[in-house]
């Protein structure tokens, strides 16, 4: 049996998600107390059952019965028994969550702490940090279209057409938050030179022009993109040739706010110019900037 832990920030679409899985097969259960998990996995193990994947939803609301240190270590500790466990995890921009909890009205979870909604809101995120670093697929709702949503659902359950071209997930991420559990590739790019200690470019992204055409004009940079292209124009014939329908290729720097960024957008584009249906995610370049808030005390 497939188990899927739904978690993440309140607000970002977890009920949502746990509705769409439903609605695709899935036996759901919302704000379950995560040491009840093991326990209803037995039962689900020990049963024959139609469905083809359980999913948890686990998070804050859960009170005094939730820390997602001790979550996570339980969810490895299930993983090492055999058992088949993958974390969904949904975000929004903070920006993003305050629209939605105006719009609704509803209070968020820590409001009940004491805490008023832009403090609820960060704390949250901090809370579920060590949750996020184990995700196998981070879901980033910000700009996200509920139907680029559900098919990145689909992919957590594992629902493709056979006869589909492969498709190529690009994701930038920041190697001090950990690897990408979910990567078939992985490629450093701490070697090119780092914006980051560059004044003008150190607030801006690898999506802004400037961080971009510093990282991409550098020569190393180019000669590094002409031998991963021709690298990805042998390999992804081959992979699809092995019966596999999702390629994730994961390009990290030290944050994922500069160097990554760019040259992830610009692995996407040669993708898409290859005929590969591709998408492109920023895993921590959110995250990594909105705590530039307060004091850098390391370099990206």
């Amino acid at each position: 049996m497939k188990y899927l832990i739904v978690t993440g920030q309140s607000g970002a679409g977890k009920t949502a998600c746990v509705r769409y899985l439903e609605d695709k097969g899935c036996f759901c259960m919302d704000n379950v107390p995560p040491m009840m998990i093991p326990k209803l996995m037995e039962v689900f193990d020990s049963a024959a059952t139609r469905y083809k994947a359980v999913a948890f939803g686990a998070d804050v609301r859960s009170g005094e019965f939730f820390d997602a240190q001790a979550v996570a270590q339980l969810l490895r500790e299930l993983g090492r028994l055999g058992h088949t466990v993958e974390i969904i995890y949904m975000e929004a921009s903070d920006e993003t969550l305050l629209n939605r909890y105006k719009e609704t009205r509803r209070n968020h979870p820590l409001c009940q702490e004491g805490l008023n909604l832009t403090e609820a809101i960060a704390e949250e995120r901090n809370r579920l940090q060590p949750l996020r670093e184990i995700a196998n697929y981070v879901i980033d709702t910000t700009d996200m279209s509920s139907r680029t949503v559900k098919k990145a659902l689909d992919k957590a359950l594992g629902v493709v057409d056979e006869d589909a071209p492969l498709r190529v997930d690009v994701m930038s991420f920041g190697f001090k938050r950990g690897l990408p559990r979910q990567a078939d590739l992985v490629i450093d790019v701490r070697f090119l030179p780092n914006p980051f200690y560059i004044e003008s470019l150190r607030s801006h992204s690898g999506l802004d022009d400037d961080v971009r055409d510093f990282v991409i004009g550098h020569p190393v940079t180019a000669e590094f993109l002409r031998k991963w292209e021709e690298l990805l124009r042998f390999l992804i014939p081959h992979y699809k040739d092995e019966g596999k329908h999702r390629l994730v290729i994961a390009v990290g720097c030290t944050g994922g706010v500069h160097r990554s960024v760019a040259i992830a957008e610009a692995v996407g584009a040669f993708l898409r110019k290859e005929g590969f249906p591709t998408e492109v995610s920023h895993r921590d370049m959110l995250l990594e900037m909105s705590r530039w808030t307060n004091p850098i005390e390391d370099g990206e």
